[in-house]
């Protein structure tokens, strides 16, 4: 792919599990790369050290992508470094697990801001300033078929999540960009282990057909498909790459 046909691509949350994976194979696929993060420089710059040595192009820029001036500060900074946008991919986010009944305002409005704010935000700077041809994707969650208990603010934000991306492929009508949403279902992440046990993890890798956890690279696969020519006709869905879970 030479310099005047080269995409780019922006991922938010990059220096993380599934992030890094699918940094690293949009960055094989030949995209240049906008590497988000938010409180890891460290594993950002490396991760953008990793692609150029590989011989791409990647820039890592910091963001607290639930404050609307520095998602618009991120988006301008990407199209000063590469001049276009061409694949959005929103993957930020917590999952701080607790019960309704807790009544803990605090952390639910934390985890509303950071996962759903923050998509409203990427989505709005996405739509905003995508060419033709564009592709965004957000991240949701199989989890909403499951009601788990604790997983309220979670469930919630997610849902969110899914309804604006829908809204949004309609609003982009007649602009050849396609905008969906890749729902995961128990992955093999650090943000997913953490606090689990091993007999919890088993439990839950087994409640797929498949009985195992997904892994970061099989959702990366899925976004390299979205993001290439031959997911150019999917439009206002959301996936849900889980082994059957839900």
């Amino acid at each position: 792919m030479t310099s005047a046909t080269r995409r780019t691509a922006l991922i938010t949350g990059a220096s993380g599990g599934i992030g890094k994976a699918v940094a690293k194979r949009l960055a094989k696929d030949g995209f240049d790369l906008v590497v988000h993060y938010a409180g890891n420089p460290v594993k950002a710059e490396e991760l953008a050290a990793q692609v150029k040595q590989a011989g791409g192009k990647a820039i890592a820029i910091k963001a607290d992508v639930a404050i609307a001036p520095e998602v618009e500060s991120l988006f301008k900074s990407s199209l000063k470094e590469f001049g276009h946008i061409d694949v959005v991919v929103h993957l930020a986010g917590i999952m701080p697990l607790f019960p309704i009944s807790s009544g803990d305002v605090e952390l639910f409005d934390k985890v509303i801001s950071t996962n759903l704010r923050s998509t409203f935000l990427v989505l709005s700077q996405a739509a905003q300033h995508m060419t033709a041809g564009g592709r965004i994707m957000a991240f949701s969650s199989s989890v909403l078929a499951k009601s788990f208990p604790n997983y309220g603010a979670y469930i919630a934000s997610k849902a969110g999540v899914e309804g604006l991306v829908h809204v949004l492929a309609n609003e982009l009508r007649g602009r050849n960009i396609t905008v969906n949403a890749i729902a995961p279902g128990p992955t093999g992440t650090d943000l997913f282990l953490k606090g689990k046990g091993e007999a919890l993890i088993k439990e839950l890798a087994n409640l797929a057909p498949l009985e195992r956890l997904g892994t970061p690279e099989d959702i990366a696969g899925l976004v390299s498909f979205l993001s290439g020519p031959d997911g150019a006709l999917v439009n206002a869905q959301v996936l849900r790459a889980n082994g059957g879970f839900a």
